[in-house]
């Protein structure tokens, strides 16, 4: 799949696209928004097709993309993209197989992997941090609630809100939501989601507060509401509900 910003150019370089799921088939080429108009142009293919990955945005210019889903299951694997070149290359391997997790580029720069589901279709509690510098992985502290399919959004305070997901295929979604702490390594617990949530969106407003909205509020069913989280008093707002 692709993404098309109809009459709008694209700053220099343009937007990396990559790593497709179609006819069941894992496909990995790669397109790049030209910086023209409603055109795209190909660039270097992964060197290992996958999907439900993540992809970050490094302060190098580089993108890293970890994890997924192949041909042969959740993967470890994970590859750097350089927009000077348009090849792409590999960097240290994950130290748990992954998909469906969230990546969260840290104010220090490294980045945080947290959360997913394995090859046995089972929620993770294991996080890690890739180190741009050494191209290497480092385990830190384990969620509280195993999770996939949630959303990591990085606070003003540097602190990482992990909210919603669910516990596995076909399987319960969660309203829990908890804080990650890069200065010790550990998560702490924060007030739940009023409605448990996958697959949805976490936006960081301009006036410090998180917008949490869609996805679906019980496997199978589309859920539109949406609710706003104030990370200076650490709870959401509203009456907060459990697990649903």
């Amino acid at each position: 799949t692709t993404l098309f910003r109809p009459g709008t150019p694209c700053r220099p370089g343009g937007l990396v696209i990559f790593g497709v799921l179609a006819l069941g088939l894992i496909l990995s080429p790669g397109a790049l928004a030209a910086d023209t108009a409603n055109t795209w142009t190909d660039t270097g293919p992964l060197a290992i097709g996958r999907n439900y990955h993540t992809a970050t945005l490094l302060p190098n210019g580089q993108v890293l993309v970890a994890g997924g889903q192949g041909n042969s299951g959740m993967m470890v694997s994970a590859e750097l993209y350089d927009p000077a070149t348009g090849t792409w290359r590999a960097t240290g391997s994950l130290h748990a197989p992954r998909a469906l997790h969230t990546a969260t580029l840290l104010a220090n720069g490294q980045v945080l992997i947290a959360g997913g589901e394995d090859s046995s279709a089972a929620p993770l509690t294991s996080a890690e941090i890739y180190d741009p510098a050494t191209g290497t992985w480092t385990d830190t502290g384990s969620l509280i609630t195993a999770r996939c399919a949630h959303t990591a959004t990085l606070l003003p305070n540097g602190l990482v809100l992990v909210a919603g997901g669910y516990y596995g295929y076909n399987a319960a979604t969660t309203a829990s939501a908890e804080l990650y702490d890069p200065a010790t390594g550990t998560w702490s617990p924060t007030g739940f989601l009023n409605t448990g949530r996958n697959q949805h969106t976490a936006t960081l407003l301009p006036n410090g507060l998180v917008l949490v909205a869609g996805g679906w509020w019980d496997y199978g069913r589309t859920g539109f509401s949406s609710a706003p989280w104030d990370w200076s008093s650490r709870k959401g707002h509203g009456s907060a509900r459990r697990d649903r």
